[in-house]
């Protein structure tokens, strides 16, 4: 596969014995539409060949510009979380333990995904083009002088690590020439599964919330209507005060400040969900189409748990739920649990057995 790369820029970085580039590349949704994403190349500095490469899928920031992680300062660098104590960031951006990559001799990769600092709003949450994305970035670091190879390993986080998943059950042409050694799913977030438990199918089922939605759900639903615009719409689970705030905030207000707009417009104005319930078959096989979990994976799959709220951001039962399926699916899944992380936490927890797991595999 070439012609990938579209632009790339040599940017600071804070890592040391590390050369960072922005890069601009081509890659397309799961329908096959055309695409473009942003995002960094991170590879140790000086001539080098056949180099292993990981590529980080980050978790939610949000849907629009406002949450691209290669727009933030100095953005090759150790992950920075928003609820970090002295944090000034809006969101989470950067990779975890990178430094230790870099030192070993990796390519690190990390994509924007679509519609973050590219035209049209994230497909959030839509695991397979999401996955294409962090797949097409490879494709493009080849292109580029730093030593890429054809091994490459994925690492991602909570809606990366639906991400990691998925990037797992692609299509042969989304791989080209690579082989993907392995994934690593830090709290994955994959909708069908959260579709099949109480809890996300409840909401979608009782006509919607009585209480201010969770943002991570609201930004999902615009979402698919993005992914599947000629099948979904907003009018089938948005009141006219919900599709107002989606249209005037989905590029503007990264995950955090948007669930600050919706409680506020909520509590003011009232509902901004409103389920159209003849309408989710549809929805919930859409879901099915573009989740993780769909087939069995090319390659071994880790599945790092956080364990310490069992009603996190990515809740327990859906961790444990992903991990049933791919054994139905008769995939190679491991899994550990981090019984004194949160979700905030396991990034960093983790990442150690995350690396030395993915080198085995090449």
């Amino acid at each position: 596969m070439s012609n990938v790369l579209i632009s790339q820029e040599k940017i600071s970085t804070s890592l040391t014995g590390a050369d960072a580039f922005k890069v601009r590349y081509r890659s397309h949704d799961f329908h096959g539409k055309p695409t473009e994403s942003t995002g960094i190349v991170i590879a140790p500095v000086g001539p080098g060949e056949n180099r292993k490469v990981m590529s980080w899928g980050h978790g939610t920031t949000g849907m629009g510009d406002a949450a691209c992680p290669s727009a933030q300062p100095d953005p090759a660098r150790e992950l920075t979380l928003y609820f970090d104590s002295g944090s000034v960031t809006q969101i989470d951006y950067g990779v975890p333990g990178v430094q230790k990559f870099i030192d070993e001799g990796w390519v690190v990769v990390a994509t924007d995904y679509q519609g973050q600092g590219t035209a049209g709003a994230h497909q959030y949450t839509v695991n397979r083009t999401n996955a294409i994305d962090a797949i097409s970035i490879v494709h493009a670091a080849r292109e580029m002088n730093v030593g890429a190879g054809t091994k490459v390993g994925v690492i991602g986080w909570s809606q990366g690590g639906g991400t990691a998943a998925a990037a797992a059950e692609l299509n042969e042409a989304d791989y080209g020439d690579l082989e993907l050694v392995g994934v690593a799913a830090m709290s994955p977030g994959v909708p069908a599964i959260a579709l099949k438990l109480p809890g996300m199918a409840a909401a979608l089922s009782s006509g919607g919330p009585a209480t201010a939605p969770d943002p991570h759900l609201f930004m999902m639903l615009g979402a698919m209507t993005e992914a599947f615009p000629d099948t979904l719409s907003l009018d089938d689970v948005f009141t006219d005060l919900g599709k107002k705030l989606y249209h005037e905030n989905w590029n503007s207000a990264p995950v955090h400040h948007f669930g600050d707009i919706l409680a506020r417009n909520f509590n003011l104005h009232g509902p901004v969900i409103e389920i159209n319930k003849a309408k989710m078959p549809a929805w919930f096989q859409a879901f099915e189409e573009v989740s993780a979990a769909q087939k069995k994976p090319v390659c071994p799959v880790l599945v790092l748990i956080d364990g310490q709220d069992p009603n996190g951001p990515c809740p327990l039962p859906w961790q444990l739920g992903y991990i049933d399926a791919i054994k139905a699916l008769g995939g190679d899944v491991t899994s550990s649990t981090y019984p004194h992380d949160d979700h905030f936490s396991l990034p960093q927890a983790s990442i150690d057995e995350a690396r030395t797991w993915l080198d085995s595999k090449f």
